[in-house]
């Protein structure tokens, strides 16, 4: 059986159909509640089939679910996310990513991604590589990413030993930006991959596995240019 990654993001194009087995949109609507709706092949602003992209990079045999919360623009209500989280748990997945983060904390999205991570479920979180805490990034048992430009497309780093990984900030073939939105998509593609070839092993598991292939190890050290 193939490896659920769940993508919460603005939704995953046409292009990549045959890898989607599930598909939902969210939004709040006028009266503060979600609003759920079958999710359709939309992705206004291409980030959401990015990250898909990336996941798929490194895990193709993997089914993606595809959660969209972000539409015009990438503004979204924390209950929405946690709403999304809820979905892709009870849909399966395995890999939850999410390549987004909040400046507020906020119960509703803590108490998701705690019950998510309850059951073993690896949620991947994109995090700022310096700064001040983003959430649900460094929520306990979140495994927090940031792009690392050491990394190639294959290399991920251990910045803070269990807390914060890295991996390559770059964009895939075809899309424009970049940071650690897209270190989160490779770290949740490679996540996946293992999973595939290791269905028994642990969240817990996965993060060893990490530390003992990380090419790099501490924060990346900026030569001043005189």
């Amino acid at each position: 059986m193939s490896v659920k990654v769940a993508i919460i993001d603005s939704g995953i194009g046409p292009g990549l159909d045959a890898d989607v087995g599930a598909r939902i949109a969210m939004c709040l609507a006028d009266d503060g509640q979600v609003q759920c709706s079958a999710g359709d092949r939309t992705d206004s602003l291409g980030h959401g089939t990015a990250v898909a992209s990336l996941v798929l990079a490194r895990a193709p045999r993997c089914s993606l679910l595809s959660a969209q919360v972000f539409y015009a623009a990438r503004l979204t209500a924390a209950r929405v996310i946690a709403a999304a989280v809820d979905w892709c748990v009870a849909e399966g997945a395995r890999v939850v990513n999410l390549s987004l983060g909040l400046r507020d904390d906020r119960s509703v999205l803590r108490d998701s991604c705690l019950a998510a991570v309850s059951r073993d479920v690896l949620l991947v979180a994109s995090h700022p590589a310096r700064g001040a805490a983003i959430y649900p990034a460094v929520y306990p048992g979140v495994l927090a990413v940031t792009g690392d430009i050491r990394c190639s497309e294959r290399d991920c780093s251990s910045i803070a030993q269990n807390l914060l990984f890295g991996a390559s900030p770059m964009p895939p073939d075809g899309f424009s930006g970049g940071g650690a939105s897209y270190a989160a998509a490779r770290m949740a593609g490679l996540a996946a991959a293992f999973f595939e070839i290791y269905p028994t092993a642990t969240a817990a598991d996965f993060r060893n596995h990490l530390q003992a292939i990380a090419r790099f190890h501490g924060r990346e050290r900026r030569q001043a240019v005189s």
